[in-house]
């Protein structure tokens, strides 16, 4: 029997319209990371949680239906479950924030201060990823 990880259920602390911008936000960031499945500069990842914390702020049965749906379970169940991350995950993620942030380096070359946040950001990205998140082979990402 396969056990399946849920949030816990509790009243969503955003009534009104903020409730709507919760949603859109799930809407546009669900949007971008299945680009992301398909671009393999755009990392999924990383927007795949932000519709997770957004449906979970705006509508309860989005949030059900996107953890039921196979992109969670591809992409971020392990992560969310274990902390971990397969090696073809974690590279394909650093190798497009390496690529997005070096073009912005680039583009920085009359603003040496943003240069130096930027650099400071990538590399505690890259440190969080090799040291904070567990890699896992990709047969045992689904035991449990």
């Amino acid at each position: 029997m396969k056990q399946t990880y849920t949030f816990k259920k509790k009243k969503h602390p955003v009534k009104g319209p903020g409730k709507y911008l919760f949603i859109v936000a799930g809407v546009l960031s669900l949007a971008v990371g299945v680009i992301g499945v398909i671009l393999p500069f755009l990392p999924s990842t990383p927007f795949f949680l932000l519709t997770v914390i957004c449906f979970a702020k705006g509508s309860q049965k989005l949030h059900d239906w996107f953890l039921s749906t196979k992109l969670y379970q591809k992409h971020l169940e392990s992560f969310v479950q274990k902390r971990a991350m397969t090696l073809k995950t974690k590279l394909s993620i650093l190798c497009s924030v390496t690529v997005l942030m070096g073009f912005g380096f680039i583009m920085m070359s009359r603003v040496p201060v943003g240069r130096v946040i930027l650099g400071a950001v990538w590399l505690g990205h890259v440190l969080y990823f090799i040291f904070r998140i567990k890699t896992v082979r990709p047969d045992t990402e689904k035991t449990d």
